[in-house]
């Protein structure tokens, strides 16, 4: 049986510069589901981020958000797993997914990291790859010489309305993974959205 979450990693770069770019989705979800759970983050130092604790299922759950840079996150989880005593299979880290596209999300405990630098900085620092991961769909520019420059760009009008719409339904998704029941989340976060309806028009005589 998978122990529940103790710890939501979202991942992103510091500062007004980088807040609407690609590369913060996890910021993005962080920040809502601070909201969704009615607590705000503070600057602490000792664990290089910005944190938020809140109390769900009569068990602390902590909010982190690194300040380091993404290629040097595992330095604030590191800080804050170690002084809570948190095992890598009770976090969650969300993070842009490059491999999906805009509205798709996948939840996965595991496995590659994908190239990604957040990630690897992480699994260096904890010493294993086997802590859950939250993908969050951005798309791929097309050429891999092009992916620094893309991640960090604001994504177009209509791809932020799909990211944000997948933020949404991943919050829906929070009260089942808070339980522990991650096969149930697993289903509801990785299932694609449904089209829109299209309404019928009437034909007029």
């Amino acid at each position: 049986m998978q122990p529940a979450l103790r710890l939501i990693v979202g991942l992103g770069n510091p500062g007004s510069d980088y807040a609407e770019t690609r590369h913060n989705a996890g910021f993005w979800f962080s920040e809502r589901l601070a909201r969704e759970l009615g607590t705000s983050f503070a600057r602490e130092s000792r664990y290089h981020g910005l944190v938020a604790k809140a109390r769900v299922g009569g068990q602390d759950i902590w909010l982190l958000m690194p300040q380091t840079f993404m290629n040097r996150s595992g330095q604030a989880v590191q800080a804050l797993a170690s002084f809570y005593r948190i095992d890598a299979a009770e976090m969650l880290v969300v993070h842009d997914e490059l491999d999906l596209p805009p509205g798709q999300m996948r939840l996965k405990f595991g496995g590659g990291l994908g190239g990604h630098n957040g990630l690897k900085d992480i699994t260096a620092h904890l010493g294993t790859q086997d802590y859950w991961r939250l993908r969050i769909g951005i798309g791929h520019p097309g050429d891999r010489n092009e992916v620094v420059n893309y991640v960090l760009k604001p994504p177009r009008r209509e791809e932020r309305e799909e990211i944000d719409a997948a933020l949404d339904r991943a919050l829906l998704a929070w009260p089942t993974l808070a339980k522990g029941e991650f096969n149930a989340a697993t289903q509801k976060i990785n299932s694609k959205p449904a089209p829109p309806k299209e309404t019928p028009t009437k034909e007029t005589p």
